[in-house]
């Protein structure tokens, strides 16, 4: 008899799971709370191949029985604790991530795994964009956008794979060729409860991976260095193994990239750049193709995306950043006076920092979002007053073009300090709602 699979989740990672599955001839079973339209013509779709597909319930412990499955799939916005999980387990039914399920199938391609608090994404998109030209099919996947599963039906030679804590935690046999550690910094409390056990899922990823990357600026891996004795480290002020010198990019004493055709602004790109050429050089790649890659990336879009230049002011795209410590990175590299937009769906964490900045760096912050009234109270108590609650982006938008003129900003910066969920399924979509907001107003 065929092995039965439930897919959990018809996300990109749940549709990619059940095609995988499918492909190598399990039994599919989807099921899905939601109704939404774009997951009913997902569903249809998967129908078609003769996947089952249930949209509108939810799982209970009551259908395992019926369903009778020896392996439920995961996506990664169900928490790998859930009672119907547990049971699961002591029931001898197999539990697993997405990314899991494509390691079962792309053991024998290398991958490099690069996770951490921020940073993951650009670093992920210049590591591909290196290992491309260097000549290898190395598509990126993971949390950058595309499921690993939908990867594993390919060819590729190498896996380049941003990993969020959600997708390690639900992925425990993962074993990259290299992992990467860009930062780390709380977040995602609320899901994995204590920061101690956050440090913990992401520090698996690398003490499962052959070779380890380490961003040695950051200040709570720069305390690891004993978890790691073997790493490579890397560091834009300091001894390391991947260093700047003389505005030039090193590796173990190599000479690998002037800075002068680096693009990026922050020194939080210097270091995403860093690990980036660490990965790659590891990986075999050339000095020669590794700086032909540098030099031809533009970035991402939504992290510190310029979207418009407007009589010498440059309208900034930050959508990424949901949590403080991506907001301060972001403000850190931009130009002041600022004029900042933020709020959305506020996380926990630690606001402080980003605060002190907002008042040496900022001359006015529009407020959007659930948060709009707590952040008002977080600005009151350190003494800013600057600044307006506008609740909605296109009001905000508005109004910071009013003011541009009459503060000199240099710089508006959308870089919402939290998540998007209050408004927007995502924060691309919150992303994509500014910049189309901006080239309206160029145009009009």
């Amino acid at each position: 008899m065929t092995d039965h699979a439930l897919v959990w989740g018809l996300g990109k990672s749940g549709l990619a799971s059940a095609k995988l599955l499918h492909h190598y001839g399990w039994r599919v079973t989807v099921v899905d709370r939601n109704r939404q339209p774009d997951l009913i013509d997902r569903g249809e779709a998967l129908q078609k191949l003769g996947i089952a597909v249930n949209l509108g319930r939810d799982l209970s412990l009551d259908d395992l029985p019926d369903l009778a499955p020896s392996a439920i799939i995961v996506s990664p916005g169900i928490a790998w604790d859930h009672p119907l999980l547990l049971t699961a387990r002591q029931r001898g039914i197999k539990t697993l991530g997405e990314v899991e399920l494509a390691w079962q199938y792309l053991q024998n391609v290398p991958w490099v795994g690069i996770t951490g608090t921020n940073g993951k994404t650009t670093t992920t998109a210049l590591i591909g964009a290196m290992f491309g030209q260097g000549g290898y099919n190395a598509p990126c996947c993971g949390n950058i956008g595309i499921p690993v599963c939908e990867v594993a039906l390919g060819q590729p030679d190498w896996i380049i794979a941003e990993l969020s804590s959600y997708q390690i935690e639900s992925s425990a046999s993962v074993c990259p060729k290299i992992g990467v550690w860009t930062t780390f910094t709380p977040d995602h409390l609320s899901r994995h409860g204590t920061i101690d056990r956050y440090a913990s899922i992401k520090a698996h990823l690398l003490h499962q991976s052959e070779i380890q990357v380490l961003n040695g600026d950051d200040p709570y891996l720069a305390t690891q260095k004993s978890q790691f004795p073997q790493a490579v480290w890397t560091s834009t002020k300091g001894v390391a193994d991947v260093y700047i010198d003389a505005d030039w990019v090193y590796f173990q004493g190599e000479k690998i990239l002037p800075l002068c055709q680096w693009h990026l602004l922050g020194n939080h790109n210097l270091q995403n750049l860093l690990l980036a050429v660490g990965a790659a050089r590891l990986g075999g790649i050339g000095a020669e193709a590794i700086r032909e890659a540098a030099t031809k990336f533009q970035g991402i879009a939504h992290r510190l995306e310029p979207v418009l230049n407007q009589a010498g002011t440059l309208w900034i795209n930050d959508s990424k950043a949901t949590n403080y410590d991506a907001a301060l990175t972001g403000l850190e590299a931009v130009e002041s006076p600022v004029i900042l937009i933020c709020g959305g769906q506020a996380k926990t964490g630690e606001p402080q920092v980003w605060l002190e900045l907002i008042k040496t760096k900022v001359a006015h912050v529009l407020l959007i979002g659930d948060a709009a009234e707590q952040f008002a109270q977080f600005l009151t108590g350190v003494g800013f007053s600057e600044f307006t609650i506008c609740y909605d982006l296109d009001r905000a938008v508005e109004s910071a073009a009013s003011l541009v003129p009459k503060l000199g900003a240099r710089s508006v910066l959308f870089s919402p300090a939290c998540a998007s969920f209050d408004q927007y399924s995502n924060f691309e979509v919150r992303g994509d709602h500014f910049r189309q907001l901006c080239q309206d107003m160029s145009h009009g």
